[in-house]
């Protein structure tokens, strides 16, 4: 996708089969499409073999209701194409309620983990993710 997004960053680190996110402001369901189309592209990379993601939800003030089921769908997605661990930091009630919705929506309560801050996330990501390259060796 070219150009950029005031509404979310995603970065992909190979060597540590990491995708790293960041979501910013009210979601509508056109803001949903476009992470996913992006999303898709950039991870491509890392697909058939398993993989991690850390998406940074801080700055994530809410979203419309057709966003919750999108999302889910792009959660499900992940999950379809080797995504086995997914963490995200979300320090805001309303946000929060709607993360668990489109976590129990795309099916991925095993792999999903929630913190409050990106530290805490990333503290859990270095102590319990190793790369499978790394696994092999």
């Amino acid at each position: 996708m070219s150009g950029w997004s005031l509404e979310f960053s995603i970065d992909v680190d190979e060597q540590r089969r990491l995708v790293r996110a960041k979501v910013f402001g009210i979601w509508k369901g056109s803001h949903a499409e476009a992470y996913h189309a992006e999303f898709e592209e950039k991870a491509a990379v890392l697909f058939g073999q398993p993989w991690a993601k850390v998406v940074d939800l801080t700055n994530w003030k809410t979203s419309y209701p057709d966003t919750i089921d999108r999302i889910a769908e792009h959660m499900h997605w992940c999950h379809e194409h080797d995504n086995v661990l997914s963490l995200y930091a979300v320090n805001n009630p309303s946000t929060f309620r709607q993360l668990r919705e489109m976590i129990d929506r795309g099916g991925i309560g095993q792999e999903a983990k929630v913190f409050r801050t990106v530290a805490e996330a990333e503290s859990f990501l270095d102590a319990n993710w190793m790369p499978a390259k790394k696994r092999a060796r």
